[in-house]
């Protein structure tokens, strides 16, 4: 795995990166998106720290859009965990509003009243600044949804289970709470999100879904690597 690992960090680490601001129109309608962060280093290169893509046709320019510019944590799992990990890092009793979900009209209803919103405004573009700060970003097309979603898990499991692959000691995501929220799905995503160095909760660590050869053959295709 730690083979394949580094394969790909200089595959990917090969091509062009995206910071924001970035041109959409060199941004392909349909693929996945690799993140990279400052400060953060394996297999002598920058290393991975996301891997996602979209479900939606023609959609991968609004979740990028999601992740680093559209002020709203309840529609970016990726922006909920940044802001999660900042307001946990500086001890912000702000954390235990930060969690609710206010996507729907009932939710709003019912805890709306009970959120700052000034301060909820504040901590999105702390996050937003956090995000088009540090982060840069390599991209891929692949048309197909479910050959996307097959090779996001595909790679997230093999760099997850990378022994080579390793946050540094001050990486953000490690401030990610896993002790101080009562929802204990929440709790465990947080935990691995801090033992993986990604900012991923799904298909971690997932031994059955590793790259194989035939997937590596594929990829190298796709990324039109001679």
């Amino acid at each position: 795995m730690s083979k394949n690992c580094n394969t790909i960090h200089q595959w990917f680490n090969g091509m062009k990166k995206f910071t924001f601001p970035f041109d959409k129109q060199e941004i392909p309608e349909n693929g996945i998106y690799i993140l990279f962060e400052q400060g953060e280093f394996a297999h002598s290169t920058n290393r991975i720290v996301r891997i996602g893509t979209h479900t939606g046709r023609n959609q991968l320019h609004s979740r990028l859009f999601q992740h680093f510019l559209k002020e709203n944590k309840d529609r970016s799992i990726f922006r909920k965990n940044i802001g999660r990990a900042l307001l946990n890092k500086s001890n912000d009793p702000f954390l235990e509003k930060w969690e609710l979900d206010l996507t729907t009209k009932n939710a709003k209803d019912q805890h709306s009243g009970s959120v700052d919103s000034e301060k909820q405004k504040e901590i999105e573009k702390r996050v937003t600044k956090c995000i088009q700060d540090n982060f840069s970003f390599v991209v891929f097309p692949i048309d197909e949804k479910d050959k996307r979603l097959e090779l996001e898990s595909n790679i997230i499991s093999t760099v997850s289970l990378c022994k080579e692959c390793k946050p540094s000691e001050n990486w953000l995501g490690k401030f990610c709470p896993n002790e101080k929220l009562q929802n204990k799905k929440t709790h465990a995503n947080c935990l691995k999100l801090s033992e993986s160095g990604l900012w991923n909760v799904h298909y971690l660590f997932k031994e059955n879904l590793l790259l194989s050869a035939e997937d590596m053959i594929e990829l190298k295709q796709l990324l039109n690597i001679d």
